[in-house]
């Protein structure tokens, strides 16, 4: 039996890694671009599976800011200070990672604490 936390992680890696194609990837930073919502519905679909509907609409949201990048750029920018680092892009990656698996974690910290779930 898989925690709430670990169906939002696998739901939130099938959705990022085996279910998003090229075409989302090059294209989803732009809100006016079908690409970003194609990609964070698939999100929100399976978040929903995962963690109820709710939970899927908000996430999937979250999902497409994060993907324009300004969240992470200015964090990269301004915090980690290493937007020039050779390994920026690696960086980037993994950055991206844990911001969309804490916005998960979060989630379900505040689903719990106001009994949303």
């Amino acid at each position: 039996m898989l925690t709430p936390f670990e169906r939002g992680l696998v739901a939130h890696l099938v959705a990022d890694w085996l279910l998003q194609n090229d075409w989302m990837a090059l294209n989803k930073r732009n809100l006016r671009h079908p690409a970003g919502w194609v990609h964070a519905s698939i999100h929100g679909l399976l978040l929903g599976f995962a963690l109820g509907w709710l939970g899927g609409v908000v996430l999937g949201i979250l999902h497409l800011l994060i993907d324009t990048g300004w969240p992470l750029n200015w964090w990269i920018r301004n915090f980690k200070k290493c937007a020039q680092a050779p390994q920026a892009a690696l960086i980037y990656l993994w950055t991206d990672q844990v911001v969309h698996i804490g916005a998960i974690a979060a989630w379900l910290a505040l689903a719990s604490r106001l009994n949303l779930h």
